[in-house]
Protein backbone atom coordinates (compact mmCIF):
# COMPACT_ATOMS: atom_id res chain seq x y z
CA UNK A 1 0.00 0.00 0.00
CA UNK A 2 1.11 3.55 -0.72
CA UNK A 3 1.91 5.74 2.30
CA UNK A 4 -0.76 8.33 3.02
CA UNK A 5 0.10 12.01 2.65
CA UNK A 6 -2.07 14.93 3.71
CA UNK A 7 -2.13 17.83 1.24
CA UNK A 8 -3.32 21.25 2.49
CA UNK A 9 -2.26 23.45 -0.41
CA UNK A 10 -2.88 24.24 -4.05
CA UNK A 11 0.11 22.72 -5.80
CA UNK A 12 1.53 22.83 -9.33
CA UNK A 13 0.18 20.05 -11.57
CA UNK A 14 3.61 18.39 -11.82
CA UNK A 15 3.79 18.04 -8.03
CA UNK A 16 0.21 16.84 -7.78
CA UNK A 17 0.96 14.17 -10.37
CA UNK A 18 4.13 13.06 -8.60
CA UNK A 19 2.39 12.90 -5.22
CA UNK A 20 -0.51 10.85 -6.55
CA UNK A 21 1.87 8.48 -8.33
CA UNK A 22 3.85 7.81 -5.15
CA UNK A 23 1.41 8.28 -2.26
CA UNK A 24 -2.22 8.02 -1.32
CA UNK A 25 -3.08 11.73 -1.18
CA UNK A 26 -5.70 12.96 1.28
CA UNK A 27 -6.76 16.58 0.76
CA UNK A 28 -7.84 19.20 3.28
CA UNK A 29 -8.22 22.97 3.16
CA UNK A 30 -5.21 25.29 3.26
CA UNK A 31 -5.98 26.23 6.88
CA UNK A 32 -6.35 22.59 7.88
CA UNK A 33 -10.13 22.43 7.73
CA UNK A 34 -11.07 18.85 6.92
CA UNK A 35 -8.52 17.21 9.20
CA UNK A 36 -10.39 14.71 11.35
CA UNK A 37 -10.21 11.28 12.91
CA UNK A 38 -9.71 9.69 9.49
CA UNK A 39 -6.45 11.59 9.04
CA UNK A 40 -5.05 10.97 12.52
CA UNK A 41 -2.69 8.24 11.33
CA UNK A 42 -1.11 10.32 8.55
CA UNK A 43 2.65 10.72 8.91
CA UNK A 44 3.46 13.29 6.17
CA UNK A 45 1.94 16.65 5.31
CA UNK A 46 2.51 18.75 2.18
CA UNK A 47 1.90 22.50 2.38
CA UNK A 48 2.89 25.66 0.55
CA UNK A 49 4.12 29.06 1.66
CA UNK A 50 0.57 30.28 2.27
CA UNK A 51 -0.60 27.28 4.29
CA UNK A 52 -1.34 27.56 8.00
CA UNK A 53 -0.18 24.75 10.27
CA UNK A 54 -0.97 25.66 13.85
CA UNK A 55 -0.22 23.90 17.11
CA UNK A 56 -3.92 22.97 17.26
CA UNK A 57 -3.74 21.36 13.81
CA UNK A 58 -0.64 19.39 14.78
CA UNK A 59 -2.46 18.08 17.83
CA UNK A 60 -5.01 16.56 15.45
CA UNK A 61 -2.22 14.71 13.63
CA UNK A 62 -0.54 12.69 16.39
CA UNK A 63 1.34 10.42 13.95
CA UNK A 64 2.81 13.24 11.88
CA UNK A 65 6.56 13.01 11.24
CA UNK A 66 7.33 15.47 8.44
CA UNK A 67 5.97 18.69 6.89
CA UNK A 68 7.16 19.42 3.35
CA UNK A 69 6.58 23.04 2.30
CA UNK A 70 6.55 24.07 -1.35
CA UNK A 71 8.18 27.49 -1.03
CA UNK A 72 11.03 29.21 0.68
CA UNK A 73 8.75 30.89 3.24
CA UNK A 74 7.32 28.84 6.09
CA UNK A 75 6.01 31.48 8.49
CA UNK A 76 2.56 29.86 8.43
CA UNK A 77 4.04 26.73 10.03
CA UNK A 78 4.34 26.59 13.81
CA UNK A 79 7.89 25.26 13.66
CA UNK A 80 8.32 25.48 17.44
CA UNK A 81 5.31 23.25 18.02
CA UNK A 82 6.51 20.87 15.32
CA UNK A 83 9.96 20.54 16.87
CA UNK A 84 8.47 19.90 20.28
CA UNK A 85 6.98 16.76 18.74
CA UNK A 86 10.08 15.92 16.68
CA UNK A 87 8.23 16.68 13.45
CA UNK A 88 10.70 17.60 10.72
CA UNK A 89 9.92 20.66 8.57
CA UNK A 90 11.37 21.20 5.10
CA UNK A 91 11.10 23.95 2.49
CA UNK A 92 12.45 24.67 -1.02
CA UNK A 93 15.13 27.40 -0.84
CA UNK A 94 17.69 28.37 -3.51
CA UNK A 95 15.83 26.98 -6.52
CA UNK A 96 13.51 30.01 -6.72
CA UNK A 97 16.11 32.70 -5.95
CA UNK A 98 16.78 33.74 -9.54
CA UNK A 99 13.12 34.00 -10.54
CA UNK A 100 12.18 36.05 -7.49
CA UNK A 101 15.17 38.37 -7.90
CA UNK A 102 14.39 38.79 -11.60
CA UNK A 103 10.79 39.61 -10.78
CA UNK A 104 11.78 42.11 -8.11
CA UNK A 105 13.67 44.03 -10.78
CA UNK A 106 10.73 43.69 -13.18
CA UNK A 107 8.44 45.22 -10.56
CA UNK A 108 10.98 47.95 -9.81
CA UNK A 109 11.25 48.94 -13.45
CA UNK A 110 7.54 48.51 -14.01
CA UNK A 111 6.55 50.98 -11.31
CA UNK A 112 9.44 53.39 -11.94
CA UNK A 113 8.74 53.63 -15.67
CA UNK A 114 4.96 53.35 -15.13
CA UNK A 115 4.59 50.60 -17.73
CA UNK A 116 1.13 49.42 -16.63
CA UNK A 117 -0.42 52.86 -17.07
CA UNK A 118 1.59 53.46 -20.25
CA UNK A 119 0.19 50.25 -21.74
CA UNK A 120 -3.37 51.38 -21.02
CA UNK A 121 -2.54 54.86 -22.36
CA UNK A 122 -1.36 53.37 -25.65
CA UNK A 123 -4.21 50.87 -26.01
CA UNK A 124 -6.89 53.48 -25.29
CA UNK A 125 -5.78 55.84 -28.04
CA UNK A 126 -4.93 58.59 -25.54
CA UNK A 127 -1.51 58.90 -27.16
CA UNK A 128 -3.15 60.70 -30.09
CA UNK A 129 -3.97 63.55 -27.72
CA UNK A 130 -0.40 64.09 -26.54
CA UNK A 131 2.64 62.35 -25.05
CA UNK A 132 2.70 60.18 -21.95
CA UNK A 133 3.91 61.69 -18.69
CA UNK A 134 7.57 61.38 -17.72
CA UNK A 135 8.60 58.44 -15.55
CA UNK A 136 11.47 57.75 -13.14
CA UNK A 137 15.03 56.90 -14.22
CA UNK A 138 16.41 53.77 -12.55
CA UNK A 139 20.07 53.57 -13.55
CA UNK A 140 22.23 55.21 -10.90
CA UNK A 141 19.45 55.37 -8.31
CA UNK A 142 19.78 54.35 -4.66
CA UNK A 143 18.42 50.91 -3.74
CA UNK A 144 17.63 49.70 -0.23
CA UNK A 145 16.99 46.02 0.52
CA UNK A 146 15.22 44.79 3.63
CA UNK A 147 16.60 41.30 4.16
CA UNK A 148 19.94 40.49 2.54
CA UNK A 149 19.48 36.74 2.34
CA UNK A 150 19.78 34.61 -0.78
CA UNK A 151 17.14 36.56 -2.66
CA UNK A 152 18.25 39.93 -1.33
CA UNK A 153 21.81 39.28 -2.48
CA UNK A 154 20.57 38.18 -5.92
CA UNK A 155 18.57 41.41 -6.22
CA UNK A 156 21.66 43.39 -5.26
CA UNK A 157 23.73 41.69 -7.98
CA UNK A 158 21.15 42.58 -10.60
CA UNK A 159 20.89 46.16 -9.38
CA UNK A 160 24.64 46.59 -9.67
CA UNK A 161 24.23 46.02 -13.40
CA UNK A 162 22.24 49.26 -13.46
CA UNK A 163 24.87 51.17 -11.50
CA UNK A 164 22.59 51.45 -8.49
CA UNK A 165 24.13 52.18 -5.10
CA UNK A 166 23.01 49.50 -2.66
CA UNK A 167 22.26 49.57 1.04
CA UNK A 168 20.47 47.10 3.28
CA UNK A 169 19.12 46.33 6.71
CA UNK A 170 18.85 43.04 8.55
CA UNK A 171 19.43 41.43 11.91
CA UNK A 172 23.17 42.15 11.69
CA UNK A 173 25.79 43.49 9.27
CA UNK A 174 27.20 41.08 6.71
CA UNK A 175 30.56 40.81 4.98
CA UNK A 176 29.43 42.65 1.84
CA UNK A 177 30.38 45.90 0.15
CA UNK A 178 26.98 47.50 0.71
CA UNK A 179 26.08 50.12 3.30
CA UNK A 180 24.35 48.74 6.37
CA UNK A 181 21.60 50.51 8.32
CA UNK A 182 20.43 49.16 11.64
CA UNK A 183 16.76 50.05 11.10
CA UNK A 184 14.33 50.06 8.20
CA UNK A 185 13.52 53.72 8.92
CA UNK A 186 17.15 54.77 8.51
CA UNK A 187 17.46 52.72 5.34
CA UNK A 188 14.26 54.14 3.84
CA UNK A 189 15.45 57.70 4.44
CA UNK A 190 18.65 57.00 2.47
CA UNK A 191 17.24 55.36 -0.71
CA UNK A 192 15.00 55.95 -3.72
CA UNK A 193 13.74 52.37 -4.05
CA UNK A 194 13.06 50.11 -1.06
CA UNK A 195 12.74 46.38 -1.80
CA UNK A 196 11.30 43.99 0.79
CA UNK A 197 12.96 40.58 0.52
CA UNK A 198 12.54 39.35 4.08
CA UNK A 199 10.42 36.46 5.32
CA UNK A 200 7.29 36.75 7.40
CA UNK A 201 6.59 36.01 11.03
CA UNK A 202 6.21 37.97 14.23
CA UNK A 203 9.66 39.57 14.02
CA UNK A 204 8.95 41.22 10.67
CA UNK A 205 5.22 41.93 11.04
CA UNK A 206 4.48 45.46 9.73
CA UNK A 207 8.18 46.22 9.68
CA UNK A 208 7.35 48.61 6.85
CA UNK A 209 4.95 50.87 8.70
CA UNK A 210 3.87 54.52 8.58
CA UNK A 211 7.24 55.65 9.90
CA UNK A 212 9.20 53.77 7.22
CA UNK A 213 6.91 55.05 4.46
CA UNK A 214 7.29 58.59 5.77
CA UNK A 215 11.06 58.20 5.66
CA UNK A 216 10.94 56.85 2.10
CA UNK A 217 9.01 59.95 1.13
CA UNK A 218 7.11 61.40 -1.84
CA UNK A 219 9.88 60.53 -4.32
CA UNK A 220 10.33 56.99 -3.01
CA UNK A 221 9.10 53.62 -4.28
CA UNK A 222 8.33 50.42 -2.37
CA UNK A 223 8.65 46.94 -3.90
CA UNK A 224 7.60 43.81 -1.99
CA UNK A 225 8.58 40.28 -3.05
CA UNK A 226 9.05 39.05 0.54
CA UNK A 227 5.92 38.51 2.61
CA UNK A 228 2.71 40.53 2.61
CA UNK A 229 2.68 40.69 6.40
CA UNK A 230 5.87 42.78 6.39
CA UNK A 231 4.03 45.82 4.96
CA UNK A 232 1.21 47.69 6.68
CA UNK A 233 -1.08 47.83 3.62
CA UNK A 234 -3.51 50.28 5.21
CA UNK A 235 -0.68 52.75 5.84
CA UNK A 236 0.71 52.08 2.36
CA UNK A 237 -2.61 52.73 0.61
CA UNK A 238 -3.06 55.98 2.52
CA UNK A 239 0.47 57.20 1.78
CA UNK A 240 0.05 56.46 -1.93
CA UNK A 241 -3.38 58.09 -2.13
CA UNK A 242 -2.12 61.22 -0.40
CA UNK A 243 1.02 61.51 -2.57
CA UNK A 244 3.36 60.85 0.35
CA UNK A 245 4.93 58.01 -1.63
CA UNK A 246 5.67 57.98 -5.37
CA UNK A 247 4.64 54.40 -6.02
CA UNK A 248 4.55 50.77 -4.93
CA UNK A 249 4.81 47.41 -6.68
CA UNK A 250 3.61 44.35 -4.77
CA UNK A 251 3.62 40.62 -5.50
CA UNK A 252 2.59 39.58 -1.98
CA UNK A 253 -0.19 40.77 0.33
CA UNK A 254 -1.38 40.64 3.91
CA UNK A 255 -4.62 38.85 3.02
CA UNK A 256 -3.95 36.83 -0.12
CA UNK A 257 -5.58 36.56 -2.57
CA UNK A 258 -7.19 39.90 -1.69
CA UNK A 259 -5.01 43.03 -1.76
CA UNK A 260 -6.13 45.91 0.42
CA UNK A 261 -9.09 47.54 -1.40
CA UNK A 262 -7.49 50.96 -0.98
CA UNK A 263 -4.73 49.90 -3.38
CA UNK A 264 -6.94 48.75 -6.23
CA UNK A 265 -7.97 52.10 -7.66
CA UNK A 266 -4.58 53.79 -7.54
CA UNK A 267 -2.54 54.42 -10.69
CA UNK A 268 0.74 54.59 -8.78
CA UNK A 269 0.52 50.92 -7.78
CA UNK A 270 1.58 47.81 -9.70
CA UNK A 271 -0.04 44.62 -8.39
CA UNK A 272 0.79 41.04 -9.37
CA UNK A 273 -0.69 37.75 -8.02
CA UNK A 274 2.21 36.24 -6.04
CA UNK A 275 3.83 35.03 -9.24
CA UNK A 276 7.53 35.79 -8.75
CA UNK A 277 8.59 32.13 -8.74
CA UNK A 278 5.89 31.03 -11.18
CA UNK A 279 7.89 29.73 -14.14
CA UNK A 280 7.80 26.09 -15.27
CA UNK A 281 11.52 25.57 -14.64
CA UNK A 282 11.41 26.87 -11.09
CA UNK A 283 8.14 25.23 -10.10
CA UNK A 284 9.51 21.93 -11.44
CA UNK A 285 12.66 22.36 -9.35
CA UNK A 286 10.59 23.25 -6.28
CA UNK A 287 8.32 20.24 -6.83
CA UNK A 288 11.30 17.93 -7.25
CA UNK A 289 12.72 19.22 -3.97
CA UNK A 290 9.45 18.52 -2.13
CA UNK A 291 9.50 14.97 -3.48
CA UNK A 292 13.18 14.57 -2.56
CA UNK A 293 12.44 15.63 1.02
CA UNK A 294 9.55 13.17 1.25
CA UNK A 295 11.69 10.38 -0.21
CA UNK A 296 14.45 11.08 2.30
CA UNK A 297 11.89 10.97 5.12
CA UNK A 298 10.60 7.63 3.84
CA UNK A 299 14.13 6.26 3.62
CA UNK A 300 15.03 7.65 7.05
CA UNK A 301 17.96 9.58 5.58
CA UNK A 302 19.01 13.23 5.98
CA UNK A 303 16.47 15.66 4.57
CA UNK A 304 17.89 17.75 1.70
CA UNK A 305 16.46 21.09 2.83
CA UNK A 306 15.22 21.30 6.43
CA UNK A 307 14.22 24.75 7.60
CA UNK A 308 16.96 26.57 9.54
CA UNK A 309 17.31 25.98 13.27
Amino acid sequence: MKPRVLKIAKLPPMLDEALHATYEVVEAHQDGTGVNAATADIRALVANGESTVTRQLLEQLPALEVIAVLGVGYDGIDVVAARERSIQVTHTPDVLTDDVADFAMALLFGIARNTRVADQFTRSGAWANGPFAFSRKVTGARLGIIGLGRIGKAIARRAQGFDMSIAYTGRQPQAVDHAYFSTAVELAAAVDFLVVAVGGGAASYHLVDEQVLQALGPQGYLINVGRGSVVDEQALAQALAEGRLAGAALDVYENEPRPHPGLLGLENVLLTPHMASATPDTRRAMSDLVMANLQAWQNNTALPTPVPQ
